[in-house]
């Protein structure tokens, strides 16, 4: 419980303060949003390796509730309800493709789910938040896609130590058994 209540505080953090921070340019290319929003990723994808599909998604429905709210006062119902659409859409997909991938490589089920869900979530946020206002979101969503998936692979470092302390710390048999002793994937 304690887990969950961390990870949607975190997750309520991080969306709505990239909700603001994607108002303010960095240069044509590039929000300051860009370099807050990826960590999202991260604490869905600890969260499912830690605690499975059901508590991340349980991450994301509570996360998602309080980061609208928060971020229709910060950045405006425009940016709320396109991030919350958005970010819906991504992390669920970031869910699913995580845990099809679980059984493979540390690094593969974080960064190939976090590049997934960051496409859907970068062209759904940028049309629905931006398109027909003078603001350049098509420049803006290549930019952010970019360091989308450079902070995925920036991320791994913080999930594997994350990992190695979890597997200390339980002597391995969370992790593992969530590896190995899970439901045939039907494909």
């Amino acid at each position: 419980m304690r887990l969950t209540v961390v990870m949607v505080t975190a997750m309520m953090v991080i969306v709505a303060s990239a909700n603001w921070l994607v108002q303010f340019p960095i240069n044509d290319w590039l929000t300051w949003g860009a370099l807050t929003y990826p960590v999202s990723y991260f604490v869905t994808d600890l969260t499912n390796r830690l605690k499975g599909a059901a508590a991340a998604r349980k991450v994301v429905w509570f996360g998602f509730a309080l980061a609208v709210a928060v971020s229709v006062f910060l950045a405006g119902p425009r940016i709320a309800l396109a991030s919350g659409t958005a970010f819906l859409c991504s992390q669920m997909l970031d869910i699913k493709v995580f845990d099809r991938l679980l059984r493979r490589g540390w690094w593969q089920p974080p960064l190939f789910s976090s590049a997934v869900g960051s496409a859907v979530d970068t062209f759904l946020f940028f049309v629905l938040a931006f398109y027909a206002t003078g603001v350049p979101w098509v420049t803006l969503a290549i930019g952010d896609y970019g360091v989308k998936l450079a902070i995925a692979l920036l991320m791994l470092m913080p999930w594997w130590i994350a990992l190695r302390k979890h597997s200390r710390n339980n002597k391995g048999n969370h992790i593992e058994s969530r590896r190995h002793n899970r439901k045939p994937v039907n494909h």
